[in-house]
């Protein structure tokens, strides 16, 4: 009988395995895996902390490869898929030809690197893989400046990182504030703050001219200033990784992601093929505040769609219409996270002046030894919730979730605002930012 194949070796494709180990243990024999890497299930969003020193990077492998042919998986490593023909039902590895029952596509991403001079000198990096970052932490024992280009999440990170191992950072971003595709510039203020207090330069509208050096990078030229640098991380973003589908006449969508159905099936031509699924950072969704096409490059999305792909595969029939992708992340002790739309989403995108609430309290108690500052941005399309931002050193990840649920509930300000909610001075407070800023944005209304 032909095995289900996965083609991925990064979270989305180990996430499959991890899921059928505890849906149906019995069927792992029915199961191969392939991946062109030498490692197992990475956790590649640990990367930054590990630079920090947090912990060995050598952890952030969660389990070997040996692992899951223990359990009775096949696993080849260093493998690469060189073609998919889903008219015959095979994948190819050079001239070898495996016939699957069922196929998923979990190839991934690469980095989205600008053309920019000098990209390609030793010293510059990006760090999408585990395989990079031992490459960037070999490199930081003898770095002493450090650029890091982008102010996304990775950036931001990785720029933390290099600056608490005490290495002189300067972070260069295009756009206007840091974390633009997370948060409006009012609360990025807040993020900018807290890396320039930990000495990290932080320049913002700012393109990146050049990057200067005969073999080895010396330095970089950004606003027609020139940096000293012995170490550059290139953080502008990631690209799906679809050539293998594309070529396999599989749709692409219009970001850049393989188009699948609400059950993760991909299409070709005109059909969702039943036994073809793709999940991960490689795929398209549709987004469940604008209701257009997005990519949710988060490994909770990735781990979401692996349930539902294993579920199918064993006979249920689980769906995701729309993604929400809330966000949350850990930037030089300040959690930081999001979810649903920003100010200029809901501006450019779904075309409306959203209403604002705002709040800025405590996480519990005044009188609480340990009570952190936290701020909550709430963003309302007349009465409905569409978005929510949240920045605090504690907490921010529960908020979020809370607040993810009120988004796809299509709560009001005014019931979030009579919410009931659990009170106790060691852990929160009696009235929390939540129902404050609900309030601000209903006096609003």
């Amino acid at each position: 009988m032909p095995k289900n194949i996965v083609i991925g070796g990064g979270l989305a494709g180990f996430h499959v395995l991890e899921d059928v180990l505890k849906r149906a243990p019995e069927q792992a024999k029915n199961f191969m895996l392939i991946t062109k890497e030498k490692l197992g299930w990475p956790s590649t969003c640990g990367i930054p902390f590990g630079l920090a020193g947090e912990y060995d990077l050598k952890r952030l492998e969660i389990r070997p490869p040996s692992y899951y042919r223990e359990k009775g998986f096949d696993v080849k490593t260093e493998t690469e898929v060189t073609s998919i023909n889903v008219e015959d039902n095979t994948v190819s590895i050079g001239e070898e030809k495996i016939r699957y029952g069922n196929l998923i596509i979990a190839t991934g991403k690469k980095p989205s690197l600008p053309p920019i001079e000098g990209i390609g000198l030793e010293g510059v990096y990006t760090l999408t893989t585990l395989t990079e970052a031992f490459k960037v932490e070999k490199a930081m024992k003898d770095a002493k400046e450090a650029v890091i280009i982008g102010a996304g999440v990775i950036g931001l990170e990785t720029a933390a990182a290099f600056s608490s191992r005490g290495i002189k950072t300067t972070v260069i971003e295009l756009m206007p504030s840091v974390l633009p595709l997370n948060i409006d510039s009012d609360m990025a203020a807040i993020v900018q703050k807290r890396l320039e207090d930990r000495g990290i330069r932080v320049m913002t509208s700012t393109a990146v001219n050049f990057i200067n050096g005969k073999e080895k990078v010396e330095s970089v030229t950004a606003g027609g200033r020139e940096i000293p640098a012995d170490l550059v991380v290139v953080a502008t973003g990631i690209r799906p990784e679809v050539e293998l589908a594309r070529k396999a006449g599989i749709e692409i969508g219009e970001t850049g992601g393989i188009k699948t159905d609400s059950a993760l099936h991909v299409k070709k031509g005109k059909t969702y093929l039943s036994n073809v699924y793709a999940l991960g950072d490689c795929v398209e969704v549709i987004s469940g505040v604008t209701y257009r096409p997005v990519l949710s490059a988060l490994g909770s999305t990735a781990a979401l769609q692996s349930r539902v792909i294993v579920d199918n595969l064993l006979g249920g029939k689980s769906i995701v219409p729309f993604y929400l992708s809330p966000f949350v992340t850990s930037i030089a002790g300040l959690q930081v996270g999001s979810v649903g739309a920003t100010f200029q989403t809901a501006k450019n995108t779904i075309g409306i002046e959203p209403i604002i609430g705002k709040s800025t309290k405590l996480t519990r108690a005044r009188y609480y030894p340990g009570a952190k500052q936290v701020t909550v941005k709430l963003l309302f399309d007349c009465e409905r919730l569409i978005g929510a931002q949240v920045i605090s050193e504690e907490t921010v990840a529960e908020r979020i979730n809370l607040l993810t649920i009120a988004v796809m509930k299509r709560l009001t300000a005014k019931e979030l605002w009579l919410m009931e909610r659990c009170f106790n001075p060691a852990v929160s407070l009696m009235t929390d930012a939540i129902v404050d800023a609900a309030m601000d944005a209903l006096n609003k209304m």
